[in-house]
C-alpha cells in the first residue's frame, strides 16, 4: 500500500473503508474507541469521534500530512458536521459536496418538499402538518394510504410513536432489540385517527406523503460521483432485497442492477440540481412502472462496498479526483452483485417467513457483507474478543499499530 499518497480521512464504517483499502488507499478513521473499523488492516490512524472540538482535531491531524487528506463522510450526521464546518475544514482537507443551502434542502424533509415543488422533481404528493388538539386526519388532504415521516429527523419522540404503533399492530410490547421503522403507514383515515393523539403529543411537524404501492424490493437507486466540473466520474444502479423491519425498515440486503431507466432519471436529476460530489438517489417504482423520487443523499453510503465489488469503486474514484490523480477508465457495474448485513438480514428473512436453512446458503453466496471478510477479519474479531488481543493479532499479521490522535 502506497504511503506517499494523500491520506483518506473516513467518517464511516467498513462499507466505506474497505473499497478505499482495496483501492490501495491508506485510511484514518474517525470512530469511537471500540468501533470495529479501527481494527481493519486498511486503517493506519484513528481519531476519537468524541474528541472535544472535533473539527479542530481534524484540522490538527491534517497538518501533520505532507498533502491535504481527502475527507469522506457516510452518515447524515457526518454530512451535517462537514457541511456546517466546511469553512474550517476546507483549507485542510479535500472534499466535494453541494453548497450548504442544497445540503440543508436535501437533509430537511420539509425543505426537500419545497425544493421538489420548485424544480418539479418526480416525488409523491405530500404536505407538512403539526398535529395538535382540534385537528385531525381530515386535514390530511391526500389519497390514502399515506406514510408519516418525522421532521426534521427521527429522535426519541419518534421512537415512542414507533413503540405505540408496534404494540397496536402486534398486541405485544416492541422488542428492545428491534429497529424502528423510518416511516409509519396509515392505510385509512381511521388508522391515522388512531395514531393522531400520539403524533400530537410529540409537539412537532410531520411530513404526510401518499404511499407508492408495492414492497421494498420496488425501491431502486442511482449512485453517482460528479466531479467539480460536473462530469459523471462514476455511476451505477441498484435495488433493495430486504429491510428490517420488513416494511419501511433499514436495508439489510441489496443488489446491483443495470437499469437504463434509473440511470437516465438519475442523470436528469443531477443536471436539474446542478449537483456535485457523491450522491444516492432513491426511487420507488409504482404499479404503472413509473419511478418516483423518495430522497437524495449527498454523501457516501454503504453501497460503495457492493459497487466496488461490481467493478465501480466510487469512493476510490472520488479519492483520485480530489487528490488530482489519474481516474480509472469508466466502467459499467456488473448486475447481480449482492451485499447483506448478516445478523439483521437473518431477522428480516425470518420476519418474511424465509427459513434459516434457506437463508444461510443465500447469505453465504453474497459477494460482500458488512460484517466479515477473510482477508480482513480483525473488525469482526473486535466484536468477539478484547481490543488488546485484536491488536496482537494485527501485529502478528505484520500490520503496524494504530496511531490514535
Amino acid at each position: 500500500m502506497a504511503t506517499n499518497e494523500p491520506l483518506a480521512c473516513v467518517m464511516g464504517d467498513m462499507d466505506l473503508v474497505r473499497p478505499l483499502g482495496l483501492g490501495g488507499i491508506r485510511c484514518a478513521v474517525v470512530a469511537g474507541p471500540d468501533a470495529p473499523v479501527r481494527f481493519s488492516r486498511f486503517t493506519r490512524d484513528a481519531i476519537d469521534l468524541s474528541t472535544p472540538s472535533l473539527a479542530g482535531a481534524l484540522v490538527d491531524r491534517a497538518g501533520g500530512e505532507p498533502e491535504p487528506p481527502v475527507l469522506f463522510y457516510e452518515s447524515d450526521e457526518s454530512l451535517r458536521f462537514v457541511s456546517d464546518n466546511r469553512g474550517q475544514l476546507a483549507p485542510a482537507y479535500r472534499f466535494l459536496m453541494p453548497d450548504a443551502e442544497l445540503v440543508d434542502d436535501l437533509l430537511d424533509k420539509s425543505r426537500f418538499r419545497l425544493l421538489a415543488e420548485r424544480l418539479d422533481l418526480p416525488v409523491p404528493r405530500s404536505l407538512t402538518l403539526r398535529p395538535a388538539a382540534g385537528s385531525g386526519p381530515e386535514d390530511v388532504a391526500l389519497d390514502f394510504p399515506v406514510i408519516v415521516k418525522p421532521l426534521p429527523y427521527r429522535d426519541e419522540r419518534w421512537e415512542r410513536i414507533n413503540d405505540f404503533a408496534e404494540e397496536a399492530r402486534s398486541g405485544r410490547p416492541k422488542s428492545l432489540r428491534a429497529l424502528s421503522a423510518k416511516v409509519l403507514p396509515a392505510d385509512s383515515p381511521e388508522a391515522l385517527r388512531r395514531l393522531w393523539p400520539r403524533l400530537a403529543e410529540a409537539d412537532t411537524q410531520f411530513l404526510f406523503q401518499e404511499l407508492i404501492p408495492g414492497p421494498e424490493t420496488r425501491i431502486e437507486s442511482y449512485h453517482v460521483y460528479v466531479d467539480g466540473a460536473g462530469n459523471f466520474a462514476a455511476e451505477f444502479t441498484g435495488r433493495k432485497i430486504r429491510t428490517y423491519p420488513p416494511r419501511f425498515g433499514i436495508t439489510t440486503a441489496l443488489t446491483t442492477t443495470d437499469d437504463s431507466s434509473v440511470l437516465s432519471l438519475g442523470r436528469e436529476l443531477v443536471s436539474r440540481l446542478d449537483f456535485r460530489g457523491p450522491g444516492k438517489f432513491d426511487f420507488k417504482r409504482g404499479p404503472d412502472d413509473r419511478l418516483q423520487l423518495l430522497e437524495i443523499n449527498p454523501r457516501f453510503t454503504l453501497w460503495g462496498h457492493v459497487g466496488a465489488a461490481a467493478g465501480v469503486n466510487l469512493p476510490a474514484i472520488a479519492y483520485a479526483e480530489r487528490a488530482g490523480r489519474p481516474l480509472p477508465r469508466p466502467s459499467r457495474a456488473r448486475a447481480g452483485v449482492r451485499w447483506c448485513r448478516p445478523r439483521r438480514d437473518a431477522a428480516a428473512a425470518k420476519a418474511l417467513g424465509v427459513p434459516f436453512r434457506r437463508w444461510l446458503p443465500w447469505a453465504l453466496r453474497c459477494d460482500v457483507n458488512a460484517s466479515f471478510a477473510w482477508d480482513d477479519p480483525f473488525p469482526f474479531l473486535s466484536t468477539k474478543i478484547s481490543a488488546r488481543l485484536v491488536e496482537r493479532a494485527r501485529g502478528r499479521a505484520g500490520l503496524p499499530p494504530i496511531r490514535s490522535g
